[in-house]
């Protein structure tokens, strides 16, 4: 748990709550009125017995139990002022994203600022800084270095151990990551996407207890029933609740929500309350679902959040509904941090940080010269996005040629993809890809996981390298191109998130979200798509720095 003096003082008051209390463990809902002193839960006494509850619900807050808040594009400060509206608490955050930017510093930052707003963040130490050797990425943590990280207090867990076939294969490196881990009592998360029957067996064997990976019921059955917990996602671009939900009716101590990659507008919309209120529209039993949305995510990483006991830290939400779970009120060891809508946690101040040595970019650099790239039997290489999954498909389709050169047809919706290195300079890696739907423009990001060098897609190379140069600019950001039109949201925090207001933050982010789709796309959310097609270890095709790569054996494609 993260926490600083001011928060601490500013809990050294007494008051009581009277209300329902929902007892999660005990399956009962009871009215008494709570006495907290000094941000704890003193008593609890229940004042009668009619049965139904008549008025407002007291239970724990809602948990995010495997989240990269860098995906907010806020920093954490900013990403707790909008979690606690919609009751919030705590999250368990992975700061990878940052640490393959920024090392050791990038993860210090995160705790640091963390520590400065009455919010329970509970960081990993990233087990995959860089994710592969097939990428470039801004700097690298040996196993020496993720031991520092699980030897401090703030440090709950390892993250999700993305290199399973490293797992698999028993490499030294990795092992070693999970000796430390298991040494310090510390549990481990999973990243196995599509691993089943034996392979899934012995990942989980290593001692690897929770995925979030996990696209169909039956992978996660699979998972299950070797013992490890499954964490239902949704988020802004992986959407996987409507292919697992139902596995909580018969797996209620062993399912998880989280987010895992939630942008900021979609932040301000609704958190872990959304999740809650779908599932109970769902029919699933209530406190299954408040099982997974509070106390799952306590009891498995060992958290200091309260579950509304007494002794617990007055950590609660107040809601008048327990199936649409719109929150009136959230408190964070007895403090009031957010009511009816509004928050009350103040912005913080943060000089940023950053890694970003990236010259600009001409069009005639993105061409690609028949004979530069993958072809099968006259067809080239293309990869499709998938909308609300972060896996792609590989595809051979018949290409579009002039003067020599492969371009993009947006009447077969055939556009160019491409990866620039901004930690140096290096050749520009481009590939063709499916169903982002433009019919003009261009959008860049330096967002792209895991190593975040700059992304882009776009109809021509006039417009992709007009957006990119937008980013190279703000040394980070994500920008929308229209012919003489252009936005950008600049990200100067390692070119991942902003400093500013995550209010304004996510208006700025609603509005360049509109633009892209003005483009044609029908991607709900064509960014966040966009920050995964350079994803390595999610199969099956993705496009790294270097080249253009397959997931399924893990190696580039060859240029015949």
């Amino acid at each position: 748990m993260s926490s600083n003096l001011a928060f601490k003082n500013m809990n050294q008051q007494s008051f009581t709550i009277t209300g329902n209390i929902v007892d999660i463990l005990n399956k009962s809902i009871y009215e008494a009125i709570i006495e907290v002193v000094d941000g704890k839960i003193n008593t609890i006494v229940p004042t009668r017995n009619t049965g139904k509850p008549t008025h407002n619900f007291i239970l724990p807050g809602f948990i995010d139990s495997h989240v990269h808040i860098e995906s907010s594009m806020l920093i954490p400060s900013e990403f707790a002022r909008l979690a606690v509206v919609h009751g919030t608490v705590a999250t368990v955050s992975d700061p990878h994203e940052i640490a393959n930017v920024c090392g050791m510093e990038g993860v210090e930052f995160m705790i640091n600022n963390g520590k400065k707003v009455p919010f329970k963040f509970n960081f990993g130490a990233p087990s995959c800084v860089p994710a592969t050797i097939f990428e470039t990425a801004g700097a690298s943590l040996n196993a020496a270095d993720v031991k520092k990280l699980l030897e401090k207090d703030e440090i709950k867990y390892l993250s999700e151990m993305m290199n399973f076939p490293g797992v698999l294969f028993k490499d030294p490196e990795v092992m070693q990551k999970l000796r430390y881990a298991h040494a310090l009592g510390k549990p481990i998360d999973g990243h196995a996407p599509g691993l089943r029957g034996e392979t899934a067996k012995t990942y989980i064997e290593a001692g690897i207890s929770t995925d979030h990976e996990c696209f169909t019921a039956e992978e996660a059955l699979d998972k299950l029933e070797y013992g490890m917990k499954i964490i239902i996602r949704e988020g802004s671009a992986a959407k996987n609740f409507e292919a697992l939900i139902e596995l909580l009716e018969d797996y209620p101590n062993m399912i998880l929500f989280c987010s895992d990659d939630k942008h900021p507008d979609s932040l301000e919309a609704g958190h872990i309350n959304q999740l809650c209120a779908r599932a109970i529209a769902k029919g699933i039993d209530l406190f299954s679902v408040l099982r997974a949305a509070c106390v799952n995510p306590v009891l498995h990483y060992k958290l200091d959040v309260g579950l509304l006991y007494e002794g617990d830290d007055a950590d609660f939400i107040v809601t008048d509904s327990l199936t649409d779970f719109i929150i009136n009120k959230t408190y964070i060891k007895g403090e009031l941090v957010a009511e009816n809508g509004k928050s009350f946690i103040q912005s913080v101040v943060e000089e940023p940080i950053n890694q970003f040595v990236c010259d600009k970019i001409s069009a005639k650099d993105l061409f690609i010269s028949v004979g530069t790239y993958p072809t099968s039997n006259g067809n080239i290489a293309v990869m499709e996005a998938l909308d609300g999954q972060l896996i792609t498909n590989k595809l051979w389709l018949e290409p579009t040629i002039e003067n020599n050169h492969y371009i993009c047809n947006t009447s077969k919706d055939q556009l160019k993809m491409v990866v620039v290195n901004r930690y140096h300079t290096a050749p520009i890696a481009k590939c063709f890809i499916k169903n982002f739907g433009f019919k003009k423009g261009a959008i860049a990001s330096s967002v792209a996981h895991d190593s975040h060098n700059i992304v882009a897609v776009g109809t021509d190379d006039e417009s992709i390298a007009q957006a990119i140069n937008l980013v190279i600019e703000e040394r980070g950001g994500v920008s929308c191109v229209n012919g003489q039109k252009e936005r950008i949201l600049g990200l100067p925090v390692a070119g991942l998130m902003s400093a500013k207001d995550g209010y304004e933050v996510a208006a700025a982010y609603t509005a360049i979200d509109a633009m892209a789709k003005e483009l044609g796309s029908k991607l709900q959310a064509p960014f966040m798509t966009l920050s995964f097609m350079a994803l390595l270890v999610i199969p099956h095709l993705k496009l790294s720095d270097k080249g253009l790569f397959d997931g399924d054996s893990f190696s580039f494609l060859p240029i015949e």
